[in-house]
């Protein structure tokens, strides 16, 4: 699976990719037919809570795209959400075929 990640307005950290690619593996067991993860990391307002804002989109071959977008207090609680919701639309999709 391709993981890719896009911080806008900011340097990403070792920690943080480390963090997305675990979790993005993590996610690829459980949905083989997952081929691409792109997630899209911004700093909404600098000076107030709950200011961190991901967006994950998912890509499988001969489905609709999945995306979903989280706000939080940190990158890793926004991450941790937004995987969440990609994996309920996943399994949803799975129970459907």
């Amino acid at each position: 699976m391709e993981v890719r990640i896009q911080a806008i307005h900011f340097d990403i950290s070792e920690k943080l990719t480390a963090f997305i690619n675990k979790k993005a593996e993590r996610l690829a067991r459980h949905h083989e037919a997952v081929s691409t993860l792109e997630a899209i990391l911004k700093v909404v307002k600098p000076e107030s809570a709950m200011n961190k804002e991901v967006t994950i989109r998912v890509v499988a071959p001969q489905q609709p795209e999945i995306a979903a977008s989280k706000t939080a207090d940190s990158f890793e609680e926004a991450v941790d959400l937004a995987l969440e919701a990609i994996d309920r639309q996943l399994a949803k999709r799975k129970d459907q075929k």
